[in-house]
């Protein structure tokens, strides 16, 4: 079964930056399969944030990241990238990527595999 990993979470203060990664510790190719980005504060349900679909694919993002986050692929280092700026403290929450079929999707159950998720604090 397929493993993903985040990383790249941290503290940062209000207005900054943080770059996360997902990667997989099994064999698989990630440019196969879309791979979502989702976060949960706590108390709250699980949001969806970003997706990319698989190869040369489609973007797609939540309004609420919109202009703010990116998502990218690097296929040499099987690594997806969830680039994020003018980060506010409401951006908090523990940050998974997710692994899903060909198409994005913005719902959670769409994607069959998670990694164990990365916490990202913004400080007001």
């Amino acid at each position: 079964q397929a493993q993903l990993v985040e990383s790249g979470g941290g503290l940062v203060h209000n207005g900054g930056s943080l770059t996360l990664s997902c990667t997989t510790r099994s064999g698989i190719f990630l440019d196969n399969y879309a791979i979502g980005w989702f976060r949960q504060a706590p108390g709250k349900k699980r949001e969806y944030i970003s997706c990319t679909s698989s190869g040369a694919g489609n973007t797609h993002y939540a309004d609420s990241v919109l202009g703010r986050f990116t998502i990218s692929r690097d296929v040499a280092k099987n690594t997806v990238y969830l680039h994020m700026s003018s980060l506010k403290p409401e951006d908090t929450a523990v940050y998974y990527c997710a692994l899903g079929y060909s198409q994005c999707s913005i719902y959670p159950d769409r994607f069959g595999t998670w990694g164990q998720g990365t916490q990202v604090t913004i400080s007001s």
